[in-house]
């Protein structure tokens, strides 16, 4: 582990035991449930998905997965661009319909992603996203069944987001049904390296990837860019009367 992990490790441990201090999380009313409902999808993941993602991962050529993740992540491209636009980002929405144009002919469908070869950078967006770029608040923290972390905003946004999966639509349907299983298999694949970090690190599991989400998914609205909180004022800084100015010398008081 190299020490800059080490640190900000560290760091995080150092939040998570600050947050038990000072009681419940004001972004997470429903934090029992939450709870349940991540311990549940622990137990999913700990005995089926992670066995079979790293079977997946320990059987499988590197080069064929990488193409596994760029056919999908190119359809996902199509959505992305769309969401660009939608945010008023009509250079990044139309470098994402160039991507998807350029990987789908060139690219064999999206398997070979030359179009980050050609300049052109992979976005990621969605309706959430999109939703947070138009004033919506996130609202509170929300785990999802079998879905993971999420909030309110990006849970009303989620349904959109599926429908306007262009695999949603593939014929036949267990053609269908077996690439939507081979997607998320390959997805968690790629996050075996980080999850076994998280769960060495992690003090309070939960904890550590609720407040990591809510930072990264703010982040990711602001794309990058995170305005910075005013400072909240105290109950009775309004109601403090101004105080005289002392002049210790006496001039110009007409004393």
């Amino acid at each position: 582990m190299s020490r800059n992990t080490s640190v900000l490790l560290a760091l995080a441990a150092a939040a998570a035991l600050s947050g038990c201090a000072v009681g419940p999380d004001k972004r997470d009313p429903m934090e029992n449930w939450n709870r349940a409902v991540f311990k549940f999808n622990d137990t999913v993941d700990t005995y089926a998905l992670k066995p079979v993602a790293t079977g997946y991962k320990n059987i499988t050529p590197s080069f064929v997965r990488t193409g596994v993740s760029n056919f999908f992540g190119n359809l996902g491209d199509i959505w992305t661009g769309a969401n660009n636009l939608l945010q008023g980002k009509g250079a990044d929405g139309m470098s994402d319909i160039m991507r998807v144009a350029l990987n789908s002919t060139f690219g064999l469908l999206g398997v070979l992603d030359i179009a980050s070869e050609a300049g052109l950078p992979k976005h990621k967006e969605d309706f959430g996203q999109t939703m947070g770029k138009w004033g919506v608040t996130s609202g509170p923290f929300v785990m999802l069944p079998l879905l993971g972390p999420s909030t309110l905003r990006d849970t009303v946004g989620l349904p959109l987001d599926v429908v306007a999966d262009p695999w949603r639509y593939k014929d036949p349907v267990n053609v269908r049904n077996i690439g939507a299983g081979t997607r998320v298999i390959d997805q968690r694949a790629a996050l075996l390296d980080a999850s076994s970090l998280f769960e060495d690190a992690a003090l309070d599991r939960y904890q550590f990837l609720r407040d990591g989400y809510l930072q990264r998914r703010q982040s990711q609205v602001y794309d990058g860019d995170v305005p910075q909180e005013k400072p909240e004022k105290s109950d009775n800084e309004d109601n403090v009367p101004a105080q005289p100015v002392v002049n210790p010398t006496g001039e110009g008081t007409g004393t």
